[in-house]
Formats: structure tokens, C-alpha cells, sequence
């Protein structure tokens, strides 16, 4: 399903990078909103606070560049949200997919990259595109050891992975 028309998002982390080529003719209100925070620098300096062996990598709050907000983490936005797009895109590994809370129009900015088949998402979380390079990068990502977070979900990492910046062209 790859279109060589397609702009694509560079994700540098503190384990390497990634490539992901976004869906525009899928879910083009997303694309476009991630284009911009991108290329406006919103996400450089944030981490991955959300990592589930198996399940997913989640990124994109920016109250993760200040390590005073921990207890925060995961509840930060841009200041405004965006109309869900869901679609038919299946949730497997390398896809990148809004994330929300249980209101369909609440995302913003947080994104997740699932490591594995998440089926039970599709159709309820906007998926808007899918690695086209980095795979071991994402392994690298989703191995980092984790413990418990505030909500007792075990997925807080041990250690910061940053994301440096996300450019999109």
C-alpha cells in the first residue's frame, strides 16, 4: 500500500531512528495535524512515558520534557483536539495510531507505534500510518525495561527514551 507521494515523518530518538510513512488519503486531518506539531518542534524534547512489550510505544505529551510534571505524563495536549478519522487500516506492528481518552474526538498529540497485532483497536483509534524504516529501532524502543506507572499499569520506563525531534517531509 505504499505511495511514493506520501510524506513521510523522521523520528529521532535516544535508540536510533525511525521512518514512517504517513496515510494522508486515509486519515488526512491527522496527517495534518501531526505534520504541523512536527514541523513546529512540538515533539522535540519529549520521551515515550507509555512502553507495553507486545503492545505498544506511546508518545507525544509534551509535559514529558519536564521531569518535575512525572506524575502528569500521559494527560498533556496541544490545547486543542482533533476529529477522529478511524479507518480500515489494521493495528500491526509499525502501525502509528492516535492516542485518546475514552472520548473518540479527545486526541491532540499523543501518538502510539504498536509492536505487535493490536486488532482489538482497529476501528476505534485512528491509525494514519506505518514504519517503513527503524524496525529495530522500535524493538529497541518497546525493550526498554519498565515498571509501574501511576496508574499501576506496568509500563513506565526505566530509562528516558527521548524523542530528539519528528520532522515530516
Amino acid at each position: 500500500m505504499s505511495d511514493n507521494a506520501n510524506p513521510t515523518a523522521t523520528l529521532v530518538t535516544s535508540k536510533g531512528e525511525m521512518k514512517i510513512e504517513l496515510w494522508p488519503n486515509v486519515a488526512p486531518g491527522t496527517v495534518e495535524n501531526f505534520t504541523k506539531l512536527a514541523n513546529d518542534g512540538f515533539y522535540d524534547g519529549t520521551c515515550f512515558h507509555r512502553i507495553m512489550a507486545g503492545f505498544m510505544i506511546q508518545g507525544g505529551d509534551p509535559q514529558t520534557k519536564d521531569e518535575t510534571l512525572e506524575d502528569l505524563w500521559g494527560t498533556g495536549g496541544p490545547g486543542h483536539t482533533i476529529k477522529a478519522e478511524f479507518n480500515d487500516r489494521p493495528h500491526v506492528r509499525g502501525v502509528i495510531s492516535m492516542a485518546r481518552s475514552a472520548s473518540p474526538d479527545s486526541a491532540g498529540s499523543q501518538f502510539f507505534v504498536c509492536l505487535d497485532n493490536a486488532s482489538f483497536l482497529d476501528g476505534q483509534y485512528t491509525a494514519f500510518g506505518a514504519l517503513s524504516d527503524g524496525d529495530d529501532t522500535l524493538g529497541a524502543i518497546g525493550a526498554t525495561p519498565v515498571g509501574p506507572s501511576n496508574s499501576g499499569e506496568n509500563s513506565k520506563p526505566q530509562e528516558r527514551v527521548e524523542v530528539t525531534s519528528i520532522r515530516v517531509a
